[in-house]
């Protein structure tokens, strides 16, 4: 068949570890044979972010921003193992984290439903949509060790120079202390990005904090999605047919667990990380979950939900087989490349995207599949693959469906 042609580049975050050459072989089996790829490319991997003291992260951002549409791949936030691992010039900070904080978006996950691969949670029937603020919170947060006894307070300082204080604890032995904040201008666009996202997706949206706790902090993100709703969505919500409701976080998580899903749950930072964990391997593995960071002014950045997989690629330098799951990266690119196929106007790859994780899934359910699934699977005999062998079965069934 001839090529798929691109109008605009993609840009394209390559990253670390068994992701990495996942990341490769993804590109020559399963895409480049038929699209003419066109991407921006820049190397995340934490060897080359070393040798740019990390400048590659912030271009890669600015990139996403020029071009609306990337994909990238797993990368490594370095702890004190890894700098001595990669002899880093210092413990830069988590690459997901700088592209969110700089896009200013939501990020959204979802599971991929598969069958013979049951949730865990027997209720479930459709994929619930974790959307997590990405920004504040504790990735933003400040710390400090209490030596032994003392006073700690909460000081700020406005831009006359006058000081507003608050008590936090008066310590009489050693103890720990973090400040946190956010920005009521990232949590209005974490908002209309929710809104936006299940009017698109004609789903129903929950939003949860604890706001009977934190009646500041929590309650400031109530109030803001309140407004915003009032005042612009719930007239486009009620012709779409979908609603809006708040609640709390234990009793969202209640709800959750007795729901039969099909509805997206909005959750601050730290909720949301843990949360989408919970739901992605709750309906099977971390590898079957979707991921695509959305920028209040229409920028989409897709990614594996999962890590680098690190013992897999200890392996895999040794020269020892692995079966490692490569379908939630093969989703980011189909997702990229749907979003560009939509934005530029091309039917062919848009189909493409939707033919390529079509034919993922009939692999999975047609009983070939990695070890990861293999084991969880109820469909009788699985045969399992190794990574390398997987891919090329994926191939096998998008030549079947083209």
């Amino acid at each position: 068949m001839e090529k798929i042609q691109m109008k605009t580049p993609l840009v394209e975050m390559d990253g670390d570890e068994m992701t990495r050459v996942i990341w490769q072989l993804i590109k020559d089996e399963l895409l480049l044979p038929y699209v003419d790829l066109k991407t921006e490319y820049y190397d995340l991997g934490l060897v080359h972010r070393n040798e740019t003291d990390d400048q590659v992260t912030a271009d890669s951002a600015e990139a996403a921003k020029k071009y609306g549409v990337a994909v990238k791949c797993a990368t490594i936030t370095p702890n004190a193992a890894r700098m001595k691992e990669y002899d880093l010039k210092e413990m830069y900070k988590s690459p997901n984290g700088t592209i969110r904080a700089m896009l200013d978006g939501t990020v959204f996950r979802a599971p991929i439903i598969v069958k013979g691969i049951e949730p865990y949670v027997k209720t479930w029937k459709k994929p619930i949509t974790i959307a997590r603020h990405a920004y504040g919170d504790v990735y933003k947060a400040s710390e400090l060790k209490v030596p032994g006894p003392g006073r700690a307070e909460l000081v700020f300082t406005d831009a006359s120079g006058s000081e507003t204080r608050e008590l936090i604890h008066e310590f009489k032995g050693a103890g720990v202390l973090q400040g946190m904040h956010n920005l009521e201008a990232s949590i209005t666009s974490f908002a209309r990005s929710c809104f936006n996202f299940a009017l698109d997706t004609k789903q129903d949206l929950w939003f949860a904090t604890k706001d009977t706790i934190s009646k500041k902090y929590d309650h400031t993100f109530k109030d803001i999605f309140q407004d915003i709703y009032d005042k612009e969505y719930a007239g486009k919500f009620e012709e779409a047919g979908i609603t809006y409701f708040y609640t709390l976080i234990d009793d969202a998580v209640a709800r959750v667990v007795r729901s039969e899903g099909g509805y997206i749950w909005a959750c601050k930072n730290y909720d949301g990380d843990v949360m989408s964990d919970m739901v992605a391997t709750a309906f099977g593995s971390l590898s079957m979950m979707t991921s695509v960071l959305v920028s209040p002014d229409g920028c989409y950045e897709y990614e594996a939900a999962h890590g680098t997989v690190q013992r897999h690629y200890y392996k895999h330098l040794k020269g020892e087989e692995t079966s490692t799951n490569p379908i939630a990266t093969i989703f980011a690119w189909t997702g990229a490349l749907r979003k560009r196929g939509e934005l530029d106007g091309i039917e062919g790859l848009c189909s493409f995207a939707d033919k390529l994780e079509r034919a993922c899934i009939k692999t999975i359910e047609d009983g070939r599949m990695t070890k990861d699934l293999a084991l969880i699977t109820t469909l009788e005999n699985p045969q399992t693959l190794n990574t390398q062998d997987f891919i090329k079965a994926v191939r096998s069934t998008l030549d079947s469906l083209l």
